[in-house]
């Protein structure tokens, strides 16, 4: 039996996803292990394809002061102690990490206990949590590492099929990550009524904290935008736009390209490592997005570049990017060891 353990983020929670699609294809059904905390419950709670779910009561360690780092590490030295059991009640041999605060029991206790651990590291700069277990891996994966065994994104198959090359710009999506990001919101606010006078159709996904403060603002201002506190449905929604002003965690980043949509990336500027910055560098170094950090975003930039960007040439070319099987191989690669 295989265990995927990860989360705490949209991006971490995606690759889980995707893994656990291609792993029920195979007719394998994993366990899931991660957190209370974070969206781990949000994305998972009330989904199939899982043969059971635990959810820890784990946080992460960085960012907290003295105390706060003793108490998460002593849950999770306790939580990865409770994994004995919950390997052996599922008879778990794999252990597949998509990374986040979430997979820290679970990892450490499939080194504890012997169970063989794959990791995927998901950003151009690889975490602290993934670094410190790399050595006990069996397998590393990662699409910036030549290193790895298998370089492509797993990226879910839907994203490939709702695919289609940007001819005109008409619909503009503004995506803050999957909790939303408030420098994303209060730009898509500034620029709303320019894109709208342009006749440019805006879709804002706002994260659920300040949804009742920008639908009433939108609705205040007769400003014609789809706003979406959380958007479950992604690959339908990005089949509708024509460029993504985004930030660039590494899933959301992957799931643009696999959809041939170009995107205008605004890394979010305290990411750990800046690993934002990276990701979205990797593309940008190929002509294939552009960065904006923070203090260079404002109106009249985006606007001034959305006017310029080629956007035939760039989705064409991101087609080229990733392949459509990242999670398929992936998968075969750790039921072949």
């Amino acid at each position: 039996m295989i265990a995927i353990t990860g989360g705490g983020t949209g991006g971490h929670l995606s690759i889980a996803r995707a893994l656990k699609e291609e792993f029920n294809k195979k007719g394998i059904k994993p366990v899931f292990i991660g957190s209370i905390n974070g969206q781990d419950k949000l994305w998972f709670e009330n989904e199939k394809g899982f043969s059971k779910k635990y959810f820890f009561n784990t946080k992460g360690v960085v960012n907290q002061n003295k105390t706060g780092k003793i108490i998460s590490l002593l849950k999770i030295i306790l939580y990865a102690l409770k994994c004995f059991f919950i390997f052996k009640r599922h008879d778990i041999k794999k252990v597949v990490s998509v990374g986040g605060y979430s997979a820290a029991a679970a990892s450490f206790g499939a080194v504890m206990f012997k169970k063989e651990l794959f990791i995927h590291e998901q950003n151009a700069k690889t975490g602290s949590l993934n670094a410190k277990l790399r050595p006990y891996a069996k397998a590393f994966f990662s699409s910036y590492d030549n290193k790895s065994p298998i370089k492509d994104y797993p990226v879910r198959e839907e994203f490939f099929k709702t695919r289609r090359v940007r001819e005109s710009l008409d619909t503009i999506i503004f995506l803050g990550g999957s909790q939303g990001a408030r420098f994303i919101n209060n730009l898509a606010k500034s620029m709303a009524k320019p894109l709208n006078d342009k006749g440019i159709n805006i879709i804002h996904q706002c994260g659920k904290k300040e949804y009742k403060e920008l639908k009433k603002f939108y609705d205040g201002k007769d400003l014609d935008v789809e706003l979406h506190a959380f958007i479950d449905n992604m690959p339908q929604i990005l089949k509708k736009a024509d460029l993504a002003i985004s930030r660039s965690g590494a899933s959301t980043l992957w799931e643009l390209c696999a959809n041939a949509l170009p995107a205008i990336f605004i890394p979010y500027p305290y990411a750990a490592g800046d690993h934002q910055y990276f990701n979205a560098k990797f593309l940008e170094d190929k002509n294939l997005a552009k960065i904006f950090k923070e203090k260079e975003a404002d109106q009249n930039a985006l606007l001034e570049h959305i006017d310029s960007i080629e956007l035939n040439k760039i989705s064409k070319n991101l087609t080229k990017i990733i392949d459509k099987n990242g999670a398929k191989k992936i998968v075969e690669y750790i039921l072949s060891k």
